[in-house]
């Protein structure tokens, strides 16, 4: 991190010139079209984040599909919440987690349970976000073939966004997506002993 430039003078200088910088950014980026974002990483946030995004569309009364892989019948804050909204369509994948199924073909046809509901919601037009929370693991797991979901992801509707979350996200998600962040663990309260709090983790 650069230090801080005390002179006031100087310091309006750097400032200009970052506005400068940043203003013909923002006029350069004009096109306006659906776009992926793609939050991977170890660290805590992805779901909220993508969750975060659900309320912002909502807000602007747009149309709104969400399917959660892997969380099973785990009952969360967000899902009683955001299943009372309008414009909302939310599919939860009908197993859990994988290491509580135990069971690879169940998880299989679980997963392409999940997707099916998912494709739907990619091929219509009226939907103007998807968020497939904790794709990556079905993925990586080859619950699903990459190549057909990768496909499914390129196809969808132009002008509709997209969202993908989970941990160890593959390459080629990585050079799909159009925006890509990695959340870093630092630390986690569940290591020090701390169960999992209503209202910040369920």
């Amino acid at each position: 991190m650069s230090k801080a430039i005390k002179d006031p003078e100087k310091h309006q200088q750097r400032m200009q010139n970052i506005k400068k910088h940043v203003d013909k950014r923002i006029a350069k980026a004009q096109e306006d079209k659906g776009t992926f974002v793609l939050l991977t990483g170890n660290g805590k946030g992805k779901s909220s984040s993508a969750l975060g995004m659900v309320a912002r569309a909502l807000g602007h009364g747009m149309k709104v599909g969400v399917v959660q892989f892997l969380k099973g019948e785990w009952n969360t804050g967000e899902i009683d919440f955001f299943k009372q909204q309008e414009n909302v369509r939310w599919e939860i994948m009908p197993s859990g987690f994988t290491w509580e199924t135990q069971n690879r073909d169940a998880d299989i046809a679980s997963s392409e349970e999940a997707w099916s509901n998912a494709l739907s919601m990619l091929n219509d037009p009226d939907v103007d976000l998807v968020v497939l929370d904790e794709l990556t693991y079905l993925l990586h797991y080859e619950y699903l073939n990459e190549d057909e979901v990768l496909k499914a992801l390129m196809n969808r509707p132009e002008n509709q966004h997209l969202v993908v979350t989970g941990r160890g996200a593959s390459e080629a998600l990585i050079e799909l997506a159009d925006t890509v962040s990695e959340i870093k663990e630092v630390k986690h309260a569940f290591k020090r002993g701390i169960k999992a709090q209503k209202g910040l983790e369920f």
